[in-house]
Order: C-alpha cells, then structure tokens, then sequence
C-alpha cells in the first residue's frame, strides 16, 4: 500500500475538512463564538452587562440580515458584520469602562442604603447602656457610635458617587479614580460592619436584653455581606487597565 493510501484522509493540518465533506463536522458560528469572547472578556453587574450583550448580538445580527437580504451568504454576512463592530479587543475598552461605572454606581447605591444600618445599630445598643453589665456593653456602644462615623461618611462619599455617575456623566467624564474611590469606600465600610457583628455578638452573650443586640448584630452581618461582595466586584472592575485615563484623541 503506498504512503499516500496510509494517510487515509489526512491530507491537510489536523481537524480541517477543505471540502466539507465530513458529515460529523460542524463549523462553529463565528458570531456565537464572538459574542462568546467578549461575554469571558467583560466583568461587571450581571444585568448591565447581561443587556449589554444582548445589544451588540442584536446589532451584528441585524447588521448579517440587511446583508443577507441583498443575497449575500450567510457566513460572510456575518463576517462583515464582525469587521463592521470591530475585534473584540477593539470592542472591550469602551464597553468595560461602562460597565465599571455601572459596578460603582450598583456598589455606591448599596453602600448608600445599608450604611445607615450601622447608625441604627448605635442607637440599638444605646437601649442597653444602663445594664448592670456596664462596662463591656459601654465599649460597644462607644464603638457603634465611632462607627456610626464611618457610616455617614460612606453615605455622603456613595451620595456623590451617585451624582457623578448619573445626569452628572452624561455631561462631563467622572473621574478615573472613581471607581476605586468607590470600592474602597465600600471595602471600609463593609469592614466596619463586621468589626460592629463582632462587637455585638460579645455585647448580646453578656446583656440581658440580648435578643435587642443579637438583631443588631444580625443586621450589621447581613449589612457586610451585601456591602463587601459589591465592593469586591468593584474592585476587580477598577482594576482593569482599560479604565485609565483616555488617550488623548
């Protein structure tokens, strides 16, 4: 048998079928597999970014109808569509720098509506101050009011935040600092709300009127746990070099 026989159907490099012949082979969609790129390559809120994806699929595939309307093929109606929107690398910078802002504005927002539990926490413990017990639960209550600080001061900073990524950015660019302001105003925060779980949770074992502190506590923990994963994601997205300052034009 000659080597050409021995080959059997490897002809060309491994896994291409030129002539299409092969009845198993299924090529993929080069616009699924682009809109697959650029969901991996983009990070922010799951419904900004879920709407987000869904527009730029609907635009290409309206882009490939109108060309397949004038009797262009499939796959090269797709193709030109691709070129038309532009690589995914090309796409990924505008796109994640809206995203970013759409994470510090959800983290401000959060922050914004949770901070305030901490005040609420002060004023929990303070219904305790005149407990027999006075000297550790006076320590809590000193500290949720020292908190309480924390507290107004991310309210206000996520406030401002709020305004600048809102009406305020369709006017002028927010700052590039911005979303790290915000994660790390939400990173405090949530840090404050655990140190404030903690201090309750040693104020409700020796206070009679426990159950008033444990709901106290309750409520800062699920505070922090909301603040600091949006914080987190903030984080990541301020992170990402695309966010730097825009080259000049």
């Amino acid at each position: 048998m000659s080597a050409v026989a021995d080959t059997g159907d490897d002809t060309g490099p491994a896994g291409t079928d030129p002539a299409g012949t092969d009845p198993g082979r299924i090529d993929p969609d080069p616009l699924a597999a682009y809109v697959a790129d650029l969901t991996a390559a983009l990070h922010g809120p799951a419904r900004a970014k879920d709407r987000m994806i869904e527009e730029i699929r609907g635009g290409l595939e309206d882009t490939a109808d109108a060309q397949i309307e004038r009797g262009v093929p499939r796959r090269e109606a797709i193709g030109a569509a691709l070129r038309e929107f532009g690589t995914v690398d090309e796409l990924v910078p505008s796109c994640q720098r809206e995203l970013t802002l759409a994470q510090a504005r959800h983290t401000a927002r959060v922050v914004a509506l949770t901070a305030p539990f901490l005040i609420a926490c002060w004023y929990l413990t303070g219904a305790t101050g005149q407990e027999p017990a006075g000297s550790v639960l006076h320590a809590s209550r000193l500290l949720a009011a020292h908190l309480s600080g924390v507290a107004i001061a991310a309210t206000l900073l996520a406030a401002a935040a709020l305004v600048a990524t809102g009406t305020l950015a369709r006017r002028l660019s927010p700052p590039a600092r911005l979303p790290a302001i915000v994660a790390w105003t939400g990173t405090t925060a949530g840090a404050a709300m655990a140190v404030t779980t903690l201090a309750l949770a040693t104020a409700a074992a020796l206070a009679t009127n426990w159950p008033l502190l444990a709901f106290a506590g309750a409520l800062a923990a699920a505070s922090h746990a909301v603040v600091a994963t949006s914080a987190r994601a903030c984080r990541r997205c301020a992170r990402l070099p695309v966010l730097g300052v825009p080259e000049p034009g």
